[in-house]
């Protein structure tokens, strides 16, 4: 699925992570959600390394990459650790200053990243998310039974990693075939992939970790940005599912306009997994806003 790229897994931060890389244009980094890997971008893939030096990874706790220990406050598995992870990923291949475009989990590490290492980060794609502190603070009714698993994955250890590993492979047709769009959207190998890395010794406590990490640490962090007025500075583009749980329950451009000084975005026909379910219509926006016309040089 990712034909001509080069697999690497390079040691940063007492961590490996895994990744793929292809390309000679401006870097694009590439950062996948829950509970999936960087096969996401398998849809996009060779058409992006055509202009990009695209380098897709699997996050810390994810995939291939390391799935380190947890501590008393999920630090391990804050979205500040995850997204240091990358820039030193980005920095061994060279890149101190890319473009990033982020689905889901993938987005809040890349919402954070760009809060902590603000000259690292050209400019921002978020997909189907709202920032974490917004969606906790607005949970309602509607939100808690569509995220169950939102809550469901920080239930102290080892009751929901016991529940998953009794079955890796339903957690993931489950979680992805609850959705707008079903099971239809996906290929077959890329759920494979999925079920064959939610069933790696040590993979559901990661994912739990991730969860409540974002429960908890992460949120003490985005507090401490609003608190100190700190935002995001670089041209952020959000983009949503309209038949998705952000468009019925948040104002995605208001949440992130909240938190950032250049917003634009719009919803897209389609559910929450934006990479697999309309490809084409993520290609033209990833085109159109990482445009080498409209680079900016940006604090």
């Amino acid at each position: 699925m990712f034909e001509g790229y080069r697999s690497f897994e390079l040691d940063v931060n007492a961590v490996h992570i895994q990744g793929r890389i292809k390309g000679e244009g401006p870097p694009l980094l590439l950062l996948h959600g829950h509970p999936q890997t960087h096969v996401i971008w398998h849809e996009l893939a060779e058409r992006l390394a055509q202009h990009y030096t695209v380098v897709a990874t699997d996050l810390r706790g994810y995939g291939d990459s390391s799935k380190p220990k947890s501590d008393e406050d999920h630090a391990n598995y804050s979205k500040r650790a995850m997204a240091a992870d990358q820039v030193a990923v980005m920095a061994e291949l060279g890149f101190d200053r890319f473009y990033l475009c982020g689905h889901d989990r993938g987005g809040r590490v890349g919402h954070r990243l760009t809060m902590d290492h603000p000259q690292a980060v050209e400019k921002l794609m978020l997909l189907d998310i709202a920032p974490t502190l917004a969606m906790y603070e607005k949970t309602d009714r509607t939100f808690a039974t569509a995220y169950f698993h939102w809550f469901f994955l920080i239930q102290p250890a080892p009751l929901p990693e016991t529940l998953i590993e009794a079955s890796p492979e339903a957690y993931v047709t489950r979680t992805m075939g609850g959705r707008h769009a079903r099971l239809d959207a996906f290929a077959p190998e890329a759920i494979a992939e999925y079920q064959r890395c939610l069933a790696q010794p040590g993979a559901a406590h990661a994912l739990c970790e991730d969860y409540r990490a974002a429960n908890g640490i992460d949120l003490e962090h985005d507090r401490a940005d609003r608190e100190a007025g700190r935002t995001i500075r670089c041209p952020v583009r959000i983009l949503w599912g309209r038949h998705g749980i952000i468009e019925r329950c948040f104002d995605p451009l208001a949440e992130w306009r909240a938190v950032a000084e250049q917003v634009d975005g719009k919803a897209l026909p389609c559910g929450h997994y934006i990479p697999e379910e309309a490809p084409d219509a993520l290609y033209a926006h990833i085109r159109e806003f990482f445009n080498e016309d409209t680079r900016r040089d940006t604090p």
